[in-house]
């Protein structure tokens, strides 16, 4: 008689994994990538100088990388469930270390570019790293190792800052590249020493034409959105770039639905719960990443302009960085919440934080305190928010497409986040006041900013308002292979 597989639950009794140590060191490599992302927040004032370019060139520095991780986060997600997560994750970080030495050695724009493209595919870090963990935890480990790596890309994005700053100010420039380097590669010794390969594979060929398509289109909606204000939102590039990205990603859309082995599957993603999920995300990364690029601004301001603070970049960086520590501290809050109500219920919870944030830094913007105030309780929501969204995704999409599915669920971030730049700087940079002869962004300015932030906070609300209840659009196991809620059983 053919012998009994074992179960998920006996393999757990007979063996007991060490689960901390692997989520602490994803948690770790979602870090470092946000920190990665930040280096060059505080020099943008000064890369036209250090690169002996133009302003409008420098900004190719940010956009690299902006475009890099867009096109790789759903590509490395899908071949990670192909050929193995782990094995993505070790090219992505390998590729941080890459373009961080690449950028260390630079010195004119043209290195920085290829540089910081190369950090974009480290994008996929986190993604790769929620995936593993639904793979190798016990189901009552997932939500608080899932919520605490979601956060992570905002902990990393809020101590880096003053980090970043601080080492700008009383350092080399360079030195900001070679420390990254040399995170990742503590983070690859860590994820090799640490972190096993998940079993689960998914198999199939991979569609190039899906990847192509979904690049192009990918391309050109966010060259349109990042660069529409230095081009003109009316100029004949930035609308052929818009006309582009829809007639691309509408033909994409159709080889998915045509293909066999499609890099993203629509019918998973147009279930309801998935859709909406990725819709309000959008709306989240939109009002999240207003307050990256006002309040800084706020801060630095000259005290004579009336409402502006008069604080070096380095102390603006710090007034910031206690939201990146909220945000870790509710992540396990979030997942009881979540345990107990549902994700539904955190990203509800969420939304409604952050909208409160906007709302109060309307009115609470005239000293150092209220801007820390502000950021914190901004920051708290986008931690129950993100630790919301890989539980929702991944409760209704296929083990085998975890990867791919919380890849996309980046990308649809990182859509707001582009959006929110583009819209937010317009903003800031038409809403404008004299002060000698420069115009800096008004009162009125920032306020606007800051209702915007609460208008795409309340979006989010309502977006999530639809989702399905608590298991309501869990895929069934046939659908998805095995159960979605315990890992699989490891082979030998």
């Amino acid at each position: 008689m053919a012998q009994a597989p074992h179960t998920a639950e006996t393999t757990a009794d007979t063996h007991p994994p060490r689960t901390g140590p692997v989520v602490a060191v994803l948690a770790f490599g979602g870090i470092v990538v946000a920190l990665m992302q930040t280096l060059v927040v505080p020099l943008v004032p000064d890369l036209p100088g250090l690169l002996h370019t133009s302003a409008s060139d420098a900004s190719w520095a940010i956009t690299a990388t902006l475009l890099a991780g867009a096109v790789a986060t759903p590509v490395l997600g899908r071949l990670g469930d192909m050929y193995g997560k782990r094995r993505m994750l070790l090219i992505s970080l390998g590729m941080l270390v890459a373009g961080s030495v690449v950028c260390a050695l630079s010195d004119s724009l043209a290195p920085m570019v290829v540089g910081r493209t190369l950090q974009g595919f480290s994008s996929g870090v986190i993604p790769l790293g929620i995936s593993i963990m639904r793979d190798e935890l016990p189901a009552e480990r997932l939500g608080s190792a899932m919520a605490l790596m979601s956060s992570s890309l905002g902990v990393g994005g809020a101590l880096g800052l003053p980090g970043a700053a601080a080492l700008a100010e009383h350092a080399d420039w360079h030195v900001l590249f070679w420390v990254s380097a040399a995170a990742g590669v503590v983070v690859i010794a860590l994820v090799l020493a640490v972190v096993p390969e998940s079993p689960v594979h998914g198999g199939g060929r991979f569609d190039v034409v899906g990847a192509i398509g979904l690049s192009a289109g990918l391309l050109c909606l966010l060259l349109a959105v990042s660069k529409g204000a230095d081009w003109g939102w009316t100029s004949a590039l930035t609308d052929g770039l818009f006309s582009a990205a829809v007639v691309i990603l509408l033909l994409w859309g159709r080889w998915e639905l045509r293909t066999g082995a499609p890099l993203v599957d629509l019918r998973t993603t147009a279930r309801r719960q998935v859709l909406l999920t990725n819709l309000a995300s959008i709306v989240i990364g939109f009002a999240m990443y207003g307050m990256s690029l006002a309040l800084p601004q706020l801060l630095q301001l000259p005290e004579v302009t009336g409402y502006g603070l008069g604080q070096s970049m380095m102390t603006a960086g710090l007034c910031l960085g206690p939201s990146g520590l909220v945000m870790m501290a509710v992540s396990p809050v979030s997942a009881r919440i979540t345990a107990t109500w549902g994700p539904k219920v955190s990203l509800l919870l969420g939304s409604a934080v952050i909208a409160v944030g906007y709302l109060l830094a309307i009115v609470l913007m005239a000293e150092v305190w209220q801007i820390v105030l502000v950021s914190c309780v901004i920051g708290a929501g986008i931690g129950f928010a993100y630790a919301a969204m890989p539980a929702l995704i991944m409760s209704a999409v296929p083990v085998s497409e975890t990867g791919a599915a919380n890849g996309l669920n980046t990308l649809m971030r990182a859509i707001g986040t582009s959006t929110s730049s583009a819209v937010v700087g317009v903003v800031l940079a038409h809403m404008t006041t004299r002060l000698g002869p420069l115009a800096v962004p008004s009162e009125n300015g920032f306020r606007t900013a800051f209702a915007m932030g609460a208008g795409g906070a309340v979006v989010a609300l309502l977006i999530a308002a639809l989702i399905p209840g608590k298991g309501a659009d869990r895929p069934s196991a046939t659908a998805a292979g095995v159960p979605a809620g315990p890992r699989p059983v490891r082979q030998g």
